[in-house]
């Protein structure tokens, strides 16, 4: 019995120890060898049986650079992985969202009518504060003037000033209000544009297909509630 088990352990053991190293150095030049070949550390080396069968393939071991080149390039592929899985899923909402192109037009509209309503009510309170201070500049007039009460120039009140300053501070946030506004306009046209045109892109292709494209944001379709105007 235990001869026997010798024998079979020679016998699996057998094309290991007649197996030799082969390999194509950078040079170019075929290299063979009972053990790796010195000059074939760089290159991908070939264990093979004496009938020239591939036993296993043994790889040159990354340089630190090769390793960090191998980790960026697994990275990008895992990037692209997850763009086109996202891509994929706005795709299926834009056309599970929209039945046709005339939607996004009316839906456009009433995401923007809202924006539109804050921006003519921020309008309206700016041209109040243009008022009120044209109206502090002229009672400040009276209290600068020489011509005015007894002949005499004077400070104006403190609580003048602060009305003039707080008139301006509030025209200022208003402005800026109604720049973001009109930025927010802009961009929602685009967006509907933009959806749009992918909609009619992916009908053309059959309506499940993906062609390739620019990323899209997620597609909306209900306006936000109307809001009062703020800043």
């Amino acid at each position: 019995m235990k001869r026997t088990l010798g024998l079979l352990l020679v016998a699996l053991h057998a094309p290991l120890a007649s197996a030799v190293y082969r390999c194509v150095d950078e040079q170019g030049h075929t290299l063979f060898g009972d053990v790796p070949p010195a000059a074939c550390v760089k290159v991908p080396i070939y264990e093979v049986s004496k009938s020239g069968m591939v036993l296993r393939r043994i790889d040159p071991t990354p340089t630190p650079q090769q390793v960090e080149l191998q980790r960026e390039e697994r990275e990008r592929h895992e990037k692209e992985a997850r763009a086109a899985a996202e891509q994929r899923r706005k795709d299926l909402a834009l056309l599970n969202t929209y039945g046709s192109a005339t939607e996004f037009d009316m839906a456009r509209d009433r995401n923007i009518e809202p924006v539109n309503g804050r921006i003519r009510a921020a309008e309206e309170r700016l041209k109040e504060l243009e008022q009120r201070e044209a109206q502090v500049k002229k009672q400040m007039v009276g209290w600068t003037d020489p011509g005015g009460k007894d002949g005499k120039s004077a400070e104006p009140p403190a609580w003048l000033v602060e009305d003039l300053e707080r008139t301006r501070g509030e025209k200022k946030s208003l402005q800026e209000a109604i720049g973001r506004y009109r930025k927010e306009v802009e961009d929602l046209r685009a967006r509907y544009d933009n959806d749009k045109k992918r909609w009619i892109a992916l009908k053309a292709a059959g309506g499940s297909a993906a062609p390739e494209a620019a990323p899209q944001s997620e597609p909306v379709k209900a306006a936000p509630a109307r809001r009062r105007a703020g800043y």
